[in-house]
């Protein structure tokens, strides 16, 4: 068609244009449903909080109003959902966190309110002042925090009378009592179960990653190699949330009655994220090295991809069997393979001593195989086997020997 001749009426819309708002559309639905299931993740994870809060929270209102005298008992509920909300961590250590911040804010508030007064700055000097005990305490955020926030009850919802400290301090130790009560005896979470949904959001991204990482140095994409370290890199806050999880887990099987029965699976269970935490680590710094390879130049040969996909691969398979509690055969195979091939990627060996291998790979390749070796021992280490085994294995695998 000319340049200048209009388009028939008609005439078929561009494609190119359809293909836009096909793409657009499909990205938002993705969108969507990535929000959506994101959604229901948390909700699933964090359900059993908001029931064991509500119960804490009623619980202590009512303890403290019945039995403690408190018309208004302000501090019980608050700090039993204090303790509840620390139950994704050492929630033992965090009581006592609690307490003691509570102890300092109703010691500043209640010695300096009655010589201040009550106003804005009165209330300012008396969170500082607080802050400050606590920090030369040595305290951590839960105990800086309660000691601020009890400061500010003290300063702005009662009046500064002083023989009400003892009273309010019985009032929040009861609140953290009630609020471990409820954690770890009425409603206690399920460790293994919390802890495999913990693991969710770090385990299938990580896989994703490598598999992308693995696409982007068959067709030395320097791009697609950084935007795979980054996804890497941007699950640091997913693994401190997973070693919560962990810690929670342990601290529940250990002090709840109605969880003591499953201390031998979740300790199976836990040995094995811990291993595969540390192979996400490995993982990481091997997309760092080839990444800079790419950038350098440094040839990759394809073994290198090929291996990456199968140690990615080998991270589902474990997932799998230690869900159902299998015997992780096939990922241990799929593990040694892996480290056969990056054995291959850096070389036959050589006749001179002095050069085991012919250096196909650069200098950031020979430390990116070496890392590889890394991750994969402790891959084998989360399969069930101990140090002396995961290393015989292999050092087989790296020498050519036969391993099954």
């Amino acid at each position: 068609m000319p340049a200048t001749q209009e388009p028939a009426a008609g005439s078929d819309p561009d494609p190119h244009g359809e293909s836009r708002v096909g793409g657009t559309w499909a990205g938002l639905r993705e969108r969507v449903r990535y929000g959506l299931r994101s959604r229901v993740w948390r909700l699933r994870l964090f359900g059993l909080l908001a029931v064991q809060a509500g119960i804490a929270a009623s619980l202590a209102w009512f303890v403290g109003y019945q039995f403690l005298d408190n018309p208004a008992p302000v501090l019980a509920p608050t700090t039993a959902v204090g303790i509840v909300a620390a139950s994704m961590g050492s929630r033992l250590r965090r009581t006592v966190e609690l307490l003691v911040g509570v102890v300092l804010g109703l010691a500043v508030g209640d010695t300096l309110m009655p010589l201040f007064g009550i106003g804005a700055w009165q209330t300012g000097v008396v969170v500082v002042l607080a802050i400050i005990v606590a920090v030369l305490l040595k305290g951590g955020g839960s105990l800086l925090t309660q000691a601020g926030g009890t400061a500010v009850l003290i300063a702005t919802l009662e009046p500064p009378v002083r023989d009400l400290s003892i009273p309010r301090f019985v009032d929040a130790a009861v609140g953290g009592l009630i609020g471990l009560a409820v954690g770890l005896l009425l409603v206690p979470i399920h460790p293994q179960r919390t802890v495999q949904r913990l693991a969710e959001p770090v385990l299938d991204p990580a896989i994703a990653a490598l598999h992308d990482l693995a696409a982007a140095l068959r067709l030395r994409d320097l791009d697609g190699a950084q935007r795979s370290l980054g996804t890497l890199r941007g699950l640091g806050s997913r693994l401190t949330a997973l070693d919560e999880g962990l810690s929670a887990a342990q601290e529940v099987v250990r002090l709840a009655p109605l969880r003591w029965r499953e201390r031998p699976s979740l300790a199976y269970y836990t040995d094995a994220v811990r291993h595969l935490e540390r192979s996400l680590y490995s993982c990481r710094a091997i997309a760092r090295r080839l990444t800079r390879a790419l950038r350098d130049g440094e040839a990759v040969p394809q073994e290198f991809p090929a291996a990456i996909d199968l140690l990615a691969a080998s991270v589902q398979t474990l997932r799998c069997a230690i869900r159902a509690r299998d015997e992780p055969r096939e990922a241990r195979r799929q593990i040694l393979t892996a480290v056969e091939l990056v054995g291959r990627a850096q070389g036959e060996a050589a006749p001179d001593p002095t050069r085991p291998h012919t250096h196909r790979l650069g200098h950031s390749g020979m430390i990116a195989a070496g890392e590889f070796r890394t991750g994969a021992h402790d891959l084998l280490m989360a399969s069930g086997l101990n140090a002396d085994e995961a290393a015989a294995l292999l050092r087989r695998a790296v020498d050519g020997d036969e391993w099954d």
